[in-house]
């Protein structure tokens, strides 16, 4: 019988109680409360910490706290990443955003789901699927972007936006659902 780790790392459905998992947890908890707390001028002590927090980040990452994530050794970002205030990364599992990305403030990317039925509610259970955003992409303020969800090259996602489906390059979506609008 597989542990909740093992269906964890194989995209199966898992207890998100189990104490290892919620290791992972509590330690991206610490970190983002550290993080937090550092005074906002200190942006070098900021880096040092997101740069222990996430599983990797290019060069020029800018992030205004309060920053809040799930395991945070999940976020890759790459070159020149900035997001705004109260941006929480959802990161069970993988979250990959591009070189050049923008993250509008109060907004959310989220991995996890929980079952449809009672019954896996009940037994605590999460199932995950990652999030891919590409280069030069701009995520509006109060957007929400759900688990599964690839955001091409060269996007805007318009303020609000409750992005549930990919969304191909070169596009504007706003809506909610968020749709194409140019």
């Amino acid at each position: 019988m597989k542990t909740e780790m093992e269906k964890y790392l194989t995209g199966e459905p898992f207890c998100f109680l189990d104490s290892e998992i919620a290791g992972m947890k509590e330690n991206a908890l610490r970190l983002c409360k550290l993080f937090n707390e550092i005074d906002a001028a200190n942006i070098t002590e900021q880096k040092k910490v997101i740069e222990t927090l996430f599983g990797s980040c290019g060069k020029n990452v800018y992030m205004q706290p309060p920053f809040n994530c799930d395991v945070g050794s999940n976020i890759h970002v790459g070159e020149d990443f900035l997001t705004n205030y109260n941006v929480k990364i959802l990161d069970v599992a993988p979250v990959t955003i591009g070189d050049y990305c923008m993250i509008g403030p109060n907004s959310v990317i989220s991995t996890v789901n929980h079952p449809m039925t009672a019954k896996g509610r009940r037994e605590k259970l999460s199932i995950i699927e990652p999030v891919v955003i590409g280069d030069d992409v701009w995520i509006g303020a109060n957007c929400t972007i759900l688990p599964g969800v690839t955001i091409g090259n060269n996007v805007i996602v318009a303020a609000g936006a409750v992005v549930t489906k990919d969304v191909p390059d070169n596009s504007i979506v706003g809506g909610i659902p968020a749709k194409v609008i140019k």
